[in-house]
């Protein structure tokens, strides 16, 4: 029956069974509820209002599918740029834990990384916080935590902000010379006015600049060839908190 039903409908389906395998599936698990037998147009009517809200729904999924695709794409490549970019200043570069081994070019993200932290062991508080944080750049002799970035391509900010405030504030407190928050250029108008919210009052000290996709994007490679410090990243980037 299955192969008659294929073959009957083949320009609709596929010649190795792909398609209505699939289909089954859907019906067998009840995603897609079958027509009605009986010839009953009231019953036909009800299955085919079902049918497009079924229809409707799969299409909003496989949509907010592609974008969860296509953020965590645009995530791993900023990243890659900002670990690139720290090795060309003359940084070592920390990469998220989580992220050590994502797919990057021909490798993975964490290649040329740091593997461990240098003095956030299990016993520092907030250390898991730090250790999750996209970026860090790192001073080559003495070790100390330089600058931290968090990239938001679409989430709230407030993920990233409480990892900043547990290395900027806990009880292996850096001085830091940059915080920023990595997003692309049509946030920073929204990033503005998350910051006003009573919980991120405790930033106003942090310093903490907004780093557009567009700028890191066209400057980065004549940063990494000419320059030197954190100075021509905070000169591409805005302040988002007072100085």
């Amino acid at each position: 029956g299955i192969l008659k039903l294929n073959a009957t409908y083949r320009s609709l389906l596929s010649n190795d069974l792909g398609a209505i395998g699939g289909l089954l599936f859907d019906l067998g698990s009840g995603r897609y509820t079958a027509p009605p037998l009986e010839d009953n147009e009231t019953a036909r009517k009800l299955w085919e209002a079902d049918l497009h809200q079924v229809r409707e729904q799969s299409a909003k999924e496989a949509r907010i599918l592609a974008a969860e695709r296509e953020t965590d794409h645009t995530h791993t490549e900023i990243q890659g740029w900002l670990r690139d970019l720290g090795h060309s200043l003359g940084y070592d570069v920390w990469i998220a834990a989580n992220d050590h081994s994502r797919p990057w070019q021909d490798g993975k993200l964490g290649d040329g990384c740091l593997s461990v932290l240098p003095g956030f062991t299990t016993e520092t508080q907030g250390a898991e916080s730090v250790r999750l944080i996209d970026v860090l750049w790192l001073d080559r002799d003495s070790h100390r935590i330089v600058a931290a970035f968090e990239v938001e391509h679409s989430t709230t900010i407030y993920s990233g902000i409480v990892r900043m405030l547990d290395l900027a504030l806990g009880s292996e407190a850096q001085a830091l010379e940059g915080l920023f928050l990595v997003a692309p250029d049509k946030r920073e108008a929204d990033v503005r006015e998350q910051l006003k919210r009573p919980a991120f009052s405790r930033i106003a000290d942090l310093k903490v600049r907004y780093l557009p996709y567009g700028a890191l994007e066209k400057d980065r490679a004549a940063i990494a060839r000419f320059g030197h410090g954190l100075k021509p990243v905070q000169a591409i980037s805005h302040a988002l908190t007072p100085i």
